[in-house]
């Protein structure tokens, strides 16, 4: 372990934390409380130098006091504690909360979501304290201990900044990375920026039915209903349409590519409707980053095999394309249902983000610090598919964009949320590399 640089032993004892806010009830707060105090121990100047306030039990704001006035609004700087729930039938290759140190990499829950992309904003603010450097404006680093169930803390950060009439200049959170092979047929490496997010929104679909024993059925059962409800939700539902992000990411992206390629790409940019029903045919990823996307998640009806039940429920998950909004997405929903004895409940939601711009000194700050840490890895926006902290604070700031400057492979990003959750040490020294440059070309 001697050899192991200090980042990677800082971020295997975060790791060793078991901070699942969706098990808070069974593990209790202390995991929770032992990072906080975690903190403290391995960053001292940022606790010394910087003040801390707790917003709700899971939240952490750090002010670092700029050289500038602070009305000229200051950079937000964000990341979550918190980790998804592991299922314990998975096989992982090293246990999810060992933090085990191998091959280069840190193993466990949370190393790349978010625990890794937090580390790498403490590792630079503590190693610039060092220094005595004071950055040009205000710093918050807003830290988040509940995202994975919704972010009540990050909205009670948001709300408080808001109520003192601080709008942030900048704000980053978690969302795109250093990808290799962005698209199928564009090679090399691009750094992906969320310059928008999709919003998200849960509906319960409920069915009533006459209940009785199985062997006589009618035709039209509770359970039968809810299937046909669910079955009319298909990839369909919502027509697909190409967000201005994803035309300047295709554009800009063409120029990597060569020959029919780089005049496919070109064309997709240039012609909303034509990329819009490509990117809908190719289905996965592409057609989620161009309509509203539904997924059944949960069912649920019934108490015995040979009873018929009397009601019978779905839960569905929608992440609404940039553009829409929760009222228009549960009328379509309704709609494509067609079935007035179907109740559809919206029991959570929240609007796409707006489009933060490419063509603004915040987003040249992003790509200037990109070009210390990763030189020749160009800055290329996109839109979230997932939902983020930050969702918060878009409504009243300008600039909001979501990018950890972490390296991460196809297989990597499938893990996140998945098994074998990896990150590895060098892609940790880069992203503190870009928060050191981000915070001392800050102007």
């Amino acid at each position: 372990m001697n050899d192991v640089p200090p980042i990677a032993e800082r971020l295997s004892r975060m790791i060793q934390l078991p901070t699942v806010s969706a098990e808070l009830d069974e593990r209790g707060s202390a995991p929770f409380e032992e990072f906080v105090a975690l903190l403290a121990e391995c960053y001292p100047r940022v606790h010394a130098t910087l003040t801390r306030e707790r917003h709700t039990e899971f939240g952490l704001l750090f002010h670092w006091k700029g050289r500038r006035d602070a009305a000229d609004g200051p950079l937000v700087l964000m990341a979550h504690y918190d980790v998804v729930p592991v299922d314990e039938s998975d096989d992982w290759t090293h246990p999810p909360f060992a933090g085990v140190i191998a091959d280069g990499s840190v193993y466990g829950r949370g190393a790349l979501d978010d625990k890794g992309p937090l580390i790498v904003i403490l590792e630079a603010v503590e190693s610039l304290l060092a220094e005595g450097f004071t950055p040009a404006r205000d710093v918050y680093l807003s830290f988040g201990g509940n995202e994975e169930t919704y972010g009540s803390a990050a909205i009670a950060i948001a709300a408080a900044l808001k109520d003192r009439g601080i709008v942030p200049w900048l704000v980053v959170d978690e969302g795109g990375a250093v990808v290799d092979a962005p698209l199928p047929f564009v090679p090399g490496s691009a750094a992906m920026i969320g310059v928008g997010e999709k919003g998200v929104m849960t509906v319960r679909l409920t069915a009533r039915g006459d209940g009785g024993h199985a062997s006589a059925p009618p035709s039209r059962t509770a359970v039968r209903r809810i299937a046909r409800a669910v079955e009319r939700l298909g990839p369909g539902t919502f027509r697909p349409r190409t967000p201005r992000a994803i035309s300047r990411m295709l554009v800009q992206l063409s120029a990597s590519a060569s020959g029919p390629a780089r005049l496919l790409l070109r064309t997709l940019g240039a012609v909303p409707l034509l990329s819009a029903r490509v990117f809908a045919a190719l289905g996965g990823e592409p057609a989620a980053l161009v309509r509203t996307t539904v997924a059944p998640t949960m069912q649920s009806g019934g108490t015995a095999a040979n009873v018929l039940p009397s009601q019978a429920t779905a839960t569905v998950n929608l992440r609404i394309a940039l553009g829409e909004t929760v009222s228009s997405a549960a009328a379509r929903v309704r709609r494509r249902i067609a079935d007035p004895k179907v109740a559809v409940e919206v029991l959570e939601g929240s609007d796409p983000s707006p489009e933060s711009p490419t063509d603004n000194a915040q987003f040249a700050l992003l790509a200037d610090a990109l070009a210390v840490s990763h030189p020749g890895v160009p800055a290329v926006p996109y839109v979230m598919m997932a939902a983020t902290d930050s969702r918060h604070f878009h409504r009243f700031a300008p600039a909001v964009y979501r990018f950890a400057p972490l390296e991460m492979s196809n297989a990597q990003r499938a893990a996140i949320h998945g098994v074998d959750e990896s990150v590895e040490i060098a892609a940790l020294e880069r992203g503190e590399r870009f928060h050191r440059a981000l915070l001392q070309r800050l102007q």
